[in-house]
């Protein structure tokens, strides 16, 4: 009964709490029972106290091969086991050493048991430790780090308690400095140490590390190449360390990753984590990635989306190792299909689809069919003489959220844009990307958080067939808010005319971004900001457009342009009159260069920035008020507004005058003179709501979110002739108005710039 155990487990040192909490995981408690049986059955019933019982709880909850659980529970039960430290070794140990039967000497050496450190065995340590510092000490005093001295005491006393170590580090330290005077209290000023590295993607980020320091290898504690038994929940086999010895082989301890996406859509912003992780894991520890496309459905993959995806990685900056489909091994995966079969492990199913669906489906009444029946009948799967949903092939085990025995084969009646009509079935997700990942011998199976749930399927497969098993590491996704991701959601986006396409620039995915005028490096940073975190974050799209203003303030030269031009006429200039204006490139950065526009008699000014009637606080023209004109060193005043039959102002009448003459004004804006013609899209967010896909938010669905605004087109907007020549994707700032970026609509005849971002962030949209 629950409370039998219960008491038990108080009984041994956890808490009321703690033990409830256990109760509640079946697994565990089941294991920890057993431990504390076993230890009883060596010690006697009376005789698990509490720091036994602590040890054998830590034991079981860190554990992950069941069947040294014995072995333990009597190392721990006989003494041979009294601490943390020598409980982290002893798992250790059992995890590289997965073998029967264990060398005790080796566990032994290894773990500590009946080593024995007398307390002036601990001082006289210590104090060579406090010799070895002690000019360094007298001169630091109590701002030395003292962590130094605790780390090379424990260094030179392996199996000794850190707290009795650390007690005598105390009573030297005082010893030797005295009691701690006020300069001793004072915090010691902090250095600011920056980082000098600056590979491709340079902005400082999670703790002041760029993505590439974050990736290294040491700061995520992946385990090593070779090593992957000390991973949490890798499974261990009697043939693990051989394939290992033979996976190492052939990689030479490399580190190898693959993206692997599947090409029934464009990759978006979450993507790009994706192949930040997976390409710079590899790039910042001098390993390689694989671009692998998981082409097993071919109902929905089409080849603009294989290049779509091959350009987003490369525009990302990263170039594959190589090149490679699921569909390169669909043979081999056959082959495989058929050992895991023979081996008992697969049976041909024929529930339906529907069957199928949830976690609580039906078990299949075909699950227990004989191997020769279910090898006949995959045979005749293959060679297409059932209908699809007839039949399919599934595993017989149990995923990680409980849903029963998946799918590996389905029936598809469609060709295949690689294999034509060579197949009509074709591997799942779960059969496939374990299997793939193993045939490129993958070191460290990257992907994000949902796949969790298929981690036990990843290792049982493998395992099952017998072939070498990567690891798979989990991440967590990222996530924007106001937008939406998923590729059905997209679709129908594109279906109703909300979007033009995939590479709207209203949309997230990453050909729409590039379209929009955002720098990779700016995407890259972004992801280096967000961080390698393994929980789901949700972010912001202004920190986005905060990364893109960092890099495009640096790269893209100025222009400028008038988006609602007025027509102003200098009236105290020669009808011919013609002036060129040197304008920089990056004002803050002349020695990037400059460019020169003409001043005429005929400027266009934004509309804003003239008012008929002086308002409080208004520093741009009025008819009392002149103002200098950017980089031209004129200041002009109005001397006469030309209104329309509507009352509109057309056109102002002004003079100038050398700006070294005038009186300083109280603001300079930009103009045009001569312009070109072009057409200007801004862009605002495409969803009104921050969660359009909650029904708690947007009870009718996302279609019922679309923002009006999110799409104003300027077909008459005017820019200085330094434009002109611009090819596709160009970036400028047009100056006081924001981010350009040319766009691929854009023809001989007429320019169309694309608003990539505003010069500052909008506070109204936090």
């Amino acid at each position: 009964p629950a409370a039998d155990t219960l008491k038990l487990f108080t009984s041994v040192g956890l808490s009321e709490q703690k033990a409830k909490e256990t109760l509640r995981n079946d697994a565990l408690s089941s294991s920890f029972k057993e431990a504390i049986t076993q230890a009883q059955r060596v010690h006697g019933a009376s005789g698990v106290d509490k720091a036994m019982g602590v040890l054998l709880y830590s034991m079981t909850s860190r554990l992950r091969d069941p069947k040294r659980l014995v072995f333990l529970s009597d190392c721990i039960a006989q003494r041979k086991l009294c601490t943390e430290l020598q409980l982290a070794a002893a798992l250790d140990f059992v995890k590289s050493h997965p073998q029967d039967p264990i060398n005790q000497k080796e566990f032994d050496e290894a773990c500590g048991v009946g080593v024995v450190i007398t307390p002036e065995q601990i001082e006289d340590a210590v104090e060579a430790v406090m010799k070895k510092h002690k000019e360094q000490l007298l001169k630091e005093r109590y701002h030395f780090n003292m962590g130094l001295l605790m780390a090379e005491a424990r260094s030179a006393l392996k199996w000794a308690d850190g707290k009795v170590i650390k007690n005598e580090v105390d009573l030297q330290v005082l010893h030797l400095l005295g009691p701690k005077t006020e300069a001793d209290l004072e915090k010691k000023a902090k250095v600011s140490q920056r980082s000098s590295t600056k590979i491709f993607i340079y902005v400082n980020s999670v703790e002041g590390k760029s993505l590439m320091e974050q990736l290294k290898g040491e700061a995520l504690k992946f385990h090593k190449p070779g090593e992957n038994f000390t991973s949490e929940g890798y499974v261990v086999t009697q043939n693990t360390m051989k394939l290992l010895a033979k996976h190492l082989e052939i990689t030479g301890g490399q580190i190898r990753t693959r993206f692997p996406p599947e090409p029934n859509g464009i990759l978006h912003i979450g993507h790009a984590k994706a192949i930040n992780f997976n390409f710079g894991y590899a790039k910042a520890n001098n390993g390689i990635c694989f671009l692998r496309y998981d082409d097993t459905n071919p109902e929905k993959e089409e080849e603009k989306y294989f290049t779509a995806i091959k350009d987003m990685v490369e525009w990302l900056g990263y170039k594959p190792y190589a090149i490679t489909h699921a569909s390169d091994n669909f043979q081999q995966l056959y082959d495989l299909a058929v050992e895991l079969i023979r081996r008992g492990h697969a049976y041909i199913c024929h529930q339906k689809g529907e069957e199928l669906k949830g976690h609580n489906a039906p078990p299949s009444p075909w699950r227990d069919r004989a191997t020769e029946e279910s090898l006949v009948l995959f045979e005749r799967m293959k060679k297409g003489l059932f209908a699809e949903g007839e039949a399919t092939l599934r595993m017989k085990m149990v995923m990680e959220d409980g849903k029963m025995d998946p799918v590996a084969y389905r029936i598809k009646y469609t060709p295949h844009h690689r294999t034509g009509d060579e197949w009509c079935i074709y591997p799942t997700y779960d059969f496939t990307h374990c299997l793939c990942d193993s045939i490129e011998n993958i070191t460290h199976s990257l992907c994000t958080k949902e796949f969790q749930a298929r981690r036990s399927s990843y290792y049982w497969l493998c395992n099952a067939v017998d072939v070498y098993c990567p690891v798979q590491w989990e991440y967590g996704r990222l996530n924007l808010t106001y937008t939406v991701v998923s590729k059905r959601k997209i679709i129908k986006l594109v279906e109703t005319g909300v979007v033009r396409d995939w590479d709207d620039p209203r949309l997230f995915t990453l050909t729409a971004l590039r379209r929009r005028g955002f720098p990779p490096e700016a995407i890259n940073n972004f992801c280096a900001r967000v961080g390698v975190t393994v929980s789901q974050t949700t972010t912001e799209p202004h920190l986005l457009e905060s990364c893109v203003r960092d890099v495009l303030n640096d790269t893209a030269p100025r222009a400028m342009a008038v988006l609602e031009p007025l027509k102003v006429t200098i009236t105290n200039l020669p009808d011919n009159f013609k002036s060129d204006i040197r304008v920089p490139n990056f004002p803050a950065s002349e020695s990037k260069g400059s460019h020169t526009v003409q001043l005429t008699r005929s400027i266009f000014i934004e509309q804003s920035d003239f008012r008929e009637v002086m308002e409080k606080g208004y520093k741009r023209l009025t008819a009392e008020q002149p103002v200098g004109l950017r980089h031209a060193g004129y200041v002009i005043s109005v001397q006469k507004v030309i209104k329309d039959s509507q009352g509109k102002v057309v056109e102002l009448e002004v003079t100038c005058t050398t700006s070294d003459t005038a009186e300083r004004p109280k603001a300079f804006i930009h103009w045009v003179s001569e312009p070109l013609v072009c057409e200007v899209r801004l862009y605002e967010r495409l969803f009104l709501h921050k969660n359009p896909e909650d029904p708690s938010e947007v009870p009718k669905g996302f279609l019922s979110d679309i923002n009006p605004n999110s799409l104003q087109v300027i077909s008459s907007a005017l820019v200085d002739t330094s434009v002109r020549g611009a090819k596709v994707f160009d970036k400028f700032q047009f100056e006081r108005v924001g981010y350009f970026s040319l766009d691929p609509d854009s023809t001989a005849d007429k320019l169309v710039f694309n608003r990539t971002v505003t010069l500052k962030e909008d506070p109204g949209k936090i």
